[in-house]
């Protein structure tokens, strides 16, 4: 067993236990349960957070390099540290979408817009969950139903940040926080790529254009060129029209 085998035969089952995990916290979450089905929704993300942690020493100990891969995976292991994080792991579905692309330069931009698009609106329904967990029984809270957090998390991944709804718990700050940087991140990535899209755009216009104009030029030129010729040789049949009596009289 190699890590990359490992990695190929667990990654559809942990999506499943991430979406598993996903559900039951949701339901937890929003729903009005009884303490008894609280308690059975406890035990599920308690055992797809055991998966997640028995992937994680998995690898971590198939890896050639251990320290290095510690070192180099670190959201994995939040992953499994903190269990709001985990649901996170669905973002791996953007990878399936690569094949619906043809070229390689097309694939690269449609896997990154996808990828931002998705891990957009998963943070923004994990981020909502999260604070309205932390923050729905605290004392002066404001974010105290699901629509609350949904817009609170809206307004605050895209930077505009109204106030009119805030955390006031700490675990909620810090969701606020990563969610921040979170959204200067997906912004980052959707400007640059729309201004790639539109220098691409602008480029293959003037390259057409130039392309039409030098057809167009071409063209004049060998127009030009044609006249020149005919020209000549209308300039030859003159000159030899003239010339042959004078040659008939030098003859005699």
């Amino acid at each position: 067993m190699t890590s990359e085998r490992w990695r190929q035969a667990t990654e559809w089952p942990l999506m499943a236990a991430a979406l598993v995990f996903l559900a039951a916290y949701s339901v937890q979450v929003i729903g009005d349960v009884s303490e008894r089905q609280a308690q059975a929704l406890e035990l599920i993300q308690w055992i797809t957070w055991g998966a997640f942690t028995v992937d994680y020493v998995a690898r971590l100990f198939l890896a050639p390099q251990r320290w290095r891969w510690l070192a180099t995976h670190l959201p994995d292991l939040a992953m499994v540290v903190l269990p709001v994080l985990r649901p996170l792991r669905l973002l791996r579905l953007v990878t399936l979408l690569r094949v619906l692309y043809g070229t390689a330069g097309k694939a690269l931009r449609g896997r990154i817009v996808t990828f931002v698009a998705v891990s957009a609106v998963f943070l923004t329904y994990c981020a909502s969950l999260a604070v309205l967990d932390a923050e729905q029984h605290a004392e002066g809270a404001n974010i105290v139903t699901f629509g609350d957090a949904v817009w609170w998390s809206l307004t605050t991944i895209s930077t505009v940040g109204y106030g009119d709804h805030y955390p006031v718990t700490l675990i909620g700050r810090a969701v606020a926080a990563a969610l921040m940087v979170s959204g200067i991140a997906v912004l980052g990535v959707v400007t640059a790529s729309i201004g790639s899209w539109l220098v691409e755009r602008v480029s293959a216009t003037a390259t057409v254009a130039v392309e039409q104009a030098d057809a167009d030029l071409r063209g004049q030129l060998d127009r030009l060129h044609a006249e020149v010729a005919r020209l000549g040789r209308m300039l030859e049949e003159s000159q030899g029209l003239h010339g042959q009596p004078a040659v008939e009289e030098e003859t005699r």
